[in-house]
């Protein structure tokens, strides 16, 4: 898998090993907030982990990314991309930081490094994200890397036992 560099961060593949640092940002319940997932068991970590690491060793033509987010030898996230539909060259963006690093424009920088490969490499000609209507900094972090706002998915998800709304944001090559 290709390693992406920006100014502060390194976007890497997962390793065995990586497992409690993703466990610090996974199994916080504050993180978790807003996602359809977790907060995270040391278990339901050690599966991600071994998930993600086995899925970039697969050859053939990718149809997922996941990165680990490295600060100074760090390890304080993840981004992702996922190919939705290869025919209409579609994907998904979507990420996660560690609540310590929020704030300081990390999100925004590997999520902008991964729309651009998402552009490049991937081949992809429209990148989606969604996120819940009241997290203010994920829709910064999209409006940030230029995604624009095209509508509001009524009861999209269930986070944790409850029917959410999203929004849906786009950028397109």
């Amino acid at each position: 898998m290709q390693a992406l560099t920006t100014a502060r961060l390194r976007l890497r593949a997962f390793v065995t090993g990586d497992e409690e640092a993703v466990h610090r940002y996974a199994g916080d319940s504050a993180v978790c907030r807003f996602v359809t997932w977790g907060p995270n068991s040391p278990e339901d970590t050690r599966r991600f982990v071994a998930d993600v690491v086995a899925s970039a060793g697969q050859g053939g033509e990718r149809e997922a990314w996941t990165w680990a987010v490295v600060l100074d030898g760090d390890l304080v996230g993840t981004v992702g991309l996922t190919v939705q539909s290869r025919g209409n060259a579609r994907g998904e963006l979507g990420y996660v930081l560690r609540r310590d690093r929020r704030g300081s424009g990390l999100t925004t920088e590997a999520a902008a490094a991964v729309l651009e490969f998402a552009f490049g490499p991937a081949g992809l000609a429209r990148v989606e994200a969604t996120c819940r209507p009241e997290n203010s900094g994920s829709r910064r972090v999209l409006e940030e890397i230029g995604m624009q706002r095209e509508g509001l998915l009524r009861s999209h998800v269930v986070v944790r036992g409850e029917r959410r709304d999203s929004l849906l944001h786009a950028a397109v090559r």
